[in-house]
């Protein structure tokens, strides 16, 4: 059966916690958290499909790729790059981003699997790809996004700058809450304290984009700056 839905919500993909929180302040938004697993983050974005989220922004921190970019830079995703596949987001909502948001810049997303640890490994997939930024839910949500038929967007703040290598404990799994697993961390840095320079500078840096990110979805406001729900017509199984 074909119906038009006048209800519904925006769903919004992150990998933590905080990045949920943070989504959830703007009316008419639901946040999964996928704490780096991309399998539960699809298995996630599903659930909220089946309850009627008819839309799906990726929201959150990234990876800088491209060197010009600073920690605290805001990008909308046109594209994302993911596996040699390449998904639209839908242009409409990116229009809609770029207005509200100021100092925004549109850009190519990578999709990636795991961290991109350092500059070497940053420099290479820039090569590749020319994305702006890497992160690991734009490309589970883009999929899902296809998959269903619905409308997505990207909107990502850099937290390391393309020359920043991440310290090990940096590279710790978050638990699958999508917070930081403190205890590893600290074990992390018994074993290798030297990184703790390293490690404080990385904080750092995410507590600029994490901030930035507020004032992102300050400017977005209900819906993340989706407004097309009422026009929205899909199929119901």
């Amino acid at each position: 059966m074909i119906e038009k839905n006048l209800g519904g919500f925006v769903i919004a993909a992150t990998g933590l916690a905080a990045e949920a929180r943070i989504a959830e302040r703007a009316a008419g938004v639901h946040a999964v958290v996928g704490g780096g697993d991309a399998e539960r983050l699809a298995s996630e974005l599903r659930k909220s499909i089946a309850k009627g989220g008819l839309a799906i922004i990726s929201f959150g921190i990234a990876g800088g790729l491209q060197s010009s970019l600073r920690p605290g830079a805001c990008l909308v995703g046109r594209r994302v790059l993911t596996d040699h596949l390449v998904f639209d987001a839908d242009a409409a909502w990116v229009a809609r981003i770029g207005a509200l948001v100021p100092d925004i810049t549109e850009a190519d997303i990578a999709g990636v699997m795991a961290p991109v640890a350092n500059r070497q490994q940053k420099a290479a997939l820039y090569a590749d790809t020319r994305a702006a930024v890497a992160d690991m839910e734009s490309g589970t949500v883009a999929r899902i996004a296809a998959e269903y038929g619905l409308p997505f967007a990207v909107v990502r703040v850099v937290a390391d700058a393309a020359g920043r290598d991440l310290p090990p404990a940096a590279l710790i799994e978050l638990n699958r809450d999508g917070t930081p697993n403190i205890r590893a961390v600290l074990t992390s840095l018994l074993a290798q304290p030297t990184q703790l320079p390293a490690l404080a500078g990385v904080g750092l840096d995410a507590g600029r984009a994490m901030r930035r990110l507020l004032r992102c979805h300050r400017s977005l406001g209900a819906r993340l700056g989706f407004t097309d729900l009422d026009q929205l017509v899909f199929d119901v199984a």
